[in-house]
C-alpha cells in the first residue's frame, strides 16, 4: 500500500537508531526513500548498523556519535548534520527502561531515564526546532512513547514520567509550532520484542508469555507494522495530523481499562448462570 517514494527527498534523524524499533523504522524509511542519520552512544553499533542498513536498501545512512542527555552535545550534533544540509525529520526514539518496586529507587536510577527519554527528547526537539523555524522549513517530530504516558504503570515510574513529558511536549509544541510548519505526534506501542530491552522488563519466560498476550489480538507486534506507521505520519499524506498519539497496542490498554473486562475469564457456564430466569 506504501509507494516507493513516499519519504523520497527526507533527511530523517532517529535518535537511538542503531538497534530494536529504530533500526526497523530506519529500515523501512530508506526503503521507502528517506535518507538517514542515526544516532546514539556507540560508535560501533551505529557503524555495524549503516553498513547493515545501507547494504539491505541501498539508501544513504549518516552516523552521529551523541549522548543525548547531553545538551551541549545534542547541539553539536545538530550543527554538523545542518553542515550537510538540514532535516526534514526528527524521531525521538532513544530509551531507557527497567522494571523495579519504586521504592528502592535511587536518584540516579530516576534520573537515568528521565535524561534519556524526557531531556534528550527536549533537547533534540528544540535543537531541530530552532534551525527549521529560522529558516522557514517545513518539518515534522514523531516522538515514541507509551499508553502509560497517559495511565501510569506501577515498576516503571521513572519511564512513566518522562513518557508522559514527551507527549506534553507534543501536545504543547504541535499548538505553538504548528502555524510555522512543524507538526508533531507521537506513536503508543504495546509490546514491540526487542533483543536486550525484552529481558530487562521481562524476567521470566511466563510472565513474558502473559505481557506479550495480554491484549485483545492475544499476539506481540509485528516491527513492520510500527515501521509502517511512522512511515505514514512522518509523509506529507499525514499533512493534517498534527498533536496526535496513535496508539498501536492491539487494544491492550482499553482491555485493561474496562472495569468489567475481566468478565472475559467467565465460562459458557457462567454465562448460562447470568441469564434471566423465565418464569
Amino acid at each position: 500500500m506504501f509507494q516507493t517514494d513516499l519519504l523520497k527527498g527526507k533527511r530523517i534523524l532517529i535518535t537511538g537508531g542503531g538497534t530494536g524499533l529504530g533500526f526497523s523504522m530506519g529500515r523501512r524509511f530508506l526503503e521507502l526513500g528517506a535518507s538517514l542519520v542515526i544516532c546514539g552512544r556507540r560508535p560501533e553499533v551505529l557503524t555495524a548498523a549503516a553498513a547493515k542498513l545501507g547494504g539491505e536498501t541501498g539508501g544513504k545512512v549518516e552516523t552521529q556519535v551523541c549522548d543525548v542527555r547531553d545538551a551541549e552535545a545534542v547541539e553539536k550534533m545538530a550543527e554538523a548534520i545542518w553542515a550537510e544540509g538540514p532535516l526534514d525529520c526528527l524521531v525521538n526514539n532513544a530509551a531507557g527502561n527497567f522494571i523495579a518496586r519504586s521504592e528502592e529507587l535511587s536518584p540516579r536510577a530516576i534520573d537515568a531515564v528521565l535524561g534519556i527519554v524526557l531531556r534528550g527528547s527536549a533537547y533534540c526537539t528544540t535543537a531541530c526546532g530552532r534551525r527549521w523555524i529560522k529558516a522557514g522549513h517545513k518539518a515534522s517530530v514523531l516522538s515514541i512513547i507509551t499508553t502509560y504516558a497517559w495511565t501510569g504503570s506501577a515498576y516503571v515510574l521513572p519511564s512513566a514520567m518522562a513518557k508522559a513529558g514527551v507527549l506534553a511536549m507534543t501536545r504543547s509544541l504541535a499548538v505553538e509550532w504548528g502555524g510555522k510548519g512543524v507538526r508533531l505526534n507521537a506513536i503508543a506501542p504495546g509490546p514491540f520484542p526487542t533483543a536486550g530491552a525484552w529481558e530487562r522488563l521481562v524476567p521470566r519466560p511466563e510472565l513474558a508469555q502473559v505481557f506479550e498476550s495480554k491484549n485483545p489480538l492475544k499476539r506481540v507486534g509485528e516491527h513492520i507494522e510500527l515501521a509502517n506507521l511512522a512511515s505514514f505520519l512522518l509523509s506529507d499524506f499525514a499533512g493534517y495530523i498534527n498533536g496526535e498519539v496513535v496508539t498501536i497496542d492491539g487494544g491492550e490498554w482499553l482491555q485493561g481499562a474496562g472495569q468489567f473486562n475481566f468478565l472475559e475469564r467467565l465460562t459458557d457456564a457462567d454465562w448460562e448462570s447470568l441469564k434471566p430466569k423465565k418464569k
